[in-house]
């Protein structure tokens, strides 16, 4: 199997305008983004972006970079676009532009849950959350399994219902993803369903069509970026815990 890490990079964004650009302790986001992406055991990596400052940007730090169409919807659009250029590649790995922190060894989980079962079309991550201001958070999307690590559903509502009080069944999903190539080409035409329209949460399409998703346990909370808050906590762990990029 061959893995290729895609990396979708905007430059609009409602809360933080330009953020892959963004400055973090010397080196831009996407830089930080793209070169811990490549500490993994992926075979490639490409930045796909609509923007050419973006573009640019990726080539100048010495990094690969692929000018995708202005109208995609989501990510996973995009995404779909790359894999028409990349057709020698078995697993696209989608690993978010707003994460400057990504732990390698988060995506080679990704790449592990592939190899030790041919038959899985898509898998994420999850980790465990123990505080009720988490577990309440709407913007902590929450993931509930089968006894096999499939997920049952997503939701940035509480779930499970708290009837019987155990914060330790309580899992943030993590929006990185792996999908088998010729699976998330024909994820992207499909229409959007319901439950994702009403949770905005784009993989519920996945199992509103009957398609499983298998979630892996990752011990890594990550900081991702939405907001000048959350870009100065980044940059305050980097300096904190001498986090290097080279």
């Amino acid at each position: 199997m061959k893995f290729l890490g895609v990396i979708p990079s905007r430059y609009a964004s409602t809360r933080l305008e330009g953020k892959p650009l963004k400055d973090i302790c010397g080196h831009t986001m996407i830089e930080w983004v793209y070169k811990r992406t490549k500490l993994s055991n992926l075979d490639d990596v490409v930045v796909a972006t609509d923007d050419e400052r973006i573009f640019k940007e990726v080539e100048k730090f010495g990094g690969k970079a692929i000018l995708t169409r202005k109208d995609h919807e989501n990510g996973t659009s995009r995404i779909a676009e790359v894999c028409q250029h990349f057709d020698n590649y078995d697993v696209i790995v989608n690993v978010q532009g707003d994460e400057p922190l990504i732990e390698p060894e988060m995506i080679n989980s990704i790449i592990n849950s592939f190899k030790e079962d041919s038959t899985i079309s898509m898998s994420t991550l999850k980790y465990k959350i123990d505080t009720m201001e988490e577990i309440e958070n709407p913007n902590y999307v929450k993931v509930v399994t089968d006894k096999k690590g499939y997920a049952l559903y997503f939701s940035r509502s509480v779930i499970p219902y708290p009837r019987n009080l155990e914060i330790k069944n309580y899992y943030k999903h993590v929006g990185i993803y792996g999908y088998k190539r010729d699976f998330v080409i024909e994820y992207a035409k499909m229409e959007s369903t319901p439950l994702e329209k009403s949770e905005s949460l784009e993989q519920l399409r996945a199992l509103e069509n009957g398609y499983r998703i298998k979630v892996m346990e990752t011990p890594y909370k990550i900081i991702g970026v939405d907001t000048a808050e959350e870009l100065e906590k980044v940059k305050k762990y980097i300096i904190e815990n001498n986090v290097k990029l080279d």
